[in-house]
């Protein structure tokens, strides 16, 4: 049974996998979260992520589908990452339950 998924993070793992590798189209974006989950998230699951991204205004896609941050993506995955480590300030801890 799964009691915690990558559901309420999918964003926020998306803004942050765009940080660190520029211009991913779908497919690549899919691959780096399936490294981090174990398994690879569906189209019906990534797309509809990537645009409202994209409504949002905090991603753009080129003309081959490749994603990239926006400035205002930058501000609000700073914000993300701000409030993630004052929530998960413990995670040394948390992790130590992993082992």
């Amino acid at each position: 049974m799964k009691y915690c998924d990558m559901k309420g993070y999918l964003s926020y793992l998306i803004l942050w996998i765009l940080r660190n590798k520029k211009g991913l189209n779908g497919t690549e974006i899919a691959e780096e979260l399936e490294k981090r989950k174990g398994t690879k998230p569906n189209p019906g699951t990534i797309y509809p992520a990537l645009k409202e991204l994209m409504k949002n205004g905090l991603i753009i896609a080129d003309k081959n589908k490749a994603y990239s941050l926006t400035k205002k993506g930058e501000r609000e995955l700073n914000s993300a990452c701000n409030f993630f480590c004052k929530t998960f300030y413990d995670m040394k801890e948390m992790f130590n339950c992993c082992r």
